[in-house]
């Protein structure tokens, strides 16, 4: 009797390790393996490398796919995480992306992709990140990023995007980083974006509305012209404001001088003229103001007063 009971415990033991031994090399959910597969296919050589075995997730005997993130859901394995960056990717956005619907992630920054950003990209629910900056994307943004109710980070800069940018991003209210510079857009910044009460980082070529958590805004680097707008001095959290490079005029308004948390101001390489206002000098948390570049007069010299960095006599012109 005692050997009947042991044997059939053994039995009983091996059953078990082969049914976890299935469920271990058959975990994976179909749908994100084919998706994955497709993704590869379209892709190209460049990641084939990396991207070894049958199962994107590692199949016990083969580690996950690189850039490949899953977790354990219920019965099955998902992807949670795709990061494919920086490796000269060619050719159009991989629409099988839209598939794996419990991403949260996704970077495929510093590409070369092409073509537009299919619309299919709101079914991605549970996105927190998207990453696409540094390709050659283009057309319109597609309205149907602002169903991604969840997404923090929004990065599209360094694209060939044209239009206009989508009020739907005013959507996104758990939005804290927003990175649109350096594409082809025209018209006006949505007003309906001042709503997104959570904003911390914006990249964007001009600003309308209220942005009342704004941090950091970067403006530089592009085609601007007129003057500094006075509505900036309402973006009272306001610590850093980079204009550099530009084509902007104007004098600087004094209203700048009141944010009271800026810290670090940028204005250097544009065509601003009069003087800086002594305000700035006397500010208590300036640290860094950048005017190299304009045709600023002097006023109160601003060497050693405040810490106030980059400045010398050259750069006033009388």
């Amino acid at each position: 009797m005692l050997r009947l009971r042991v044997s059939t415990r053994f039995s009983l033991v091996i059953l078990l390790l082969c049914v976890l031994n299935v469920a271990v090399h058959c975990k994976t959910l179909k749908r994100d393996v084919k998706a994955l597969n497709e993704i590869k296919a379209s892709l190209g050589w460049r990641v084939v490398y990396a991207w070894v075995g049958d199962d994107p997730c590692g199949d016990g005997d083969l580690p996950a796919w690189s850039g490949v993130t899953c977790s354990t859901q219920g019965d099955y394995r998902v992807v949670t995480e795709l990061e494919v960056y920086a490796v000269s990717i060619v050719g159009p956005f991989p629409t099988a992306v839209t598939n794996l619907l419990d991403l949260t992630r996704l970077d495929l920054h510093n590409n070369k992709l092409t073509g537009p950003i299919p619309p299919q990209i709101g079914r991605l629910k549970r996105l927190k990140i998207l990453n696409l900056r540094w390709n050659k994307l283009q057309d319109v943004i597609p309205p149907e990023i602002g169903e991604l109710k969840k997404l923090t980070n929004l990065y599209l800069s360094f694209n060939s995007f044209k239009g206009e940018i989508p009020r739907e991003l005013a959507n996104l209210p758990e939005l804290q980083c927003l990175h649109l510079h350096q594409n082809r857009f025209i018209g006006r910044i949505p007003p309906e974006l001042g709503s997104l009460q959570n904003l911390r980082h914006l990249e964007l070529i001009s600003i309308e509305g209220c942005f009342p958590a704004l941090r950091n805004l970067y403006l530089n680097n592009n085609y601007l012209t007129g003057g500094i707008p006075a509505q900036l001095a309402n973006l009272t959290n306001l610590e850093i404001l980079h204009l550099s490079y530009n084509k902007m005029s104007g004098i600087v308004p004094l209203g700048l001088a009141h944010i009271p948390k800026l810290t670090y101001l940028y204005l250097d390489h544009n065509q601003f003229s009069g003087r800086i206002p002594d305000a700035f000098y006397k500010h208590p948390y300036l640290k860094e103001l950048y005017i190299e570049g304009n045709s600023f007069k002097p006023g109160v010299n601003p060497i050693g007063i405040h810490k106030v960095l980059e400045l010398t006599d050259s750069d006033f012109l009388f």
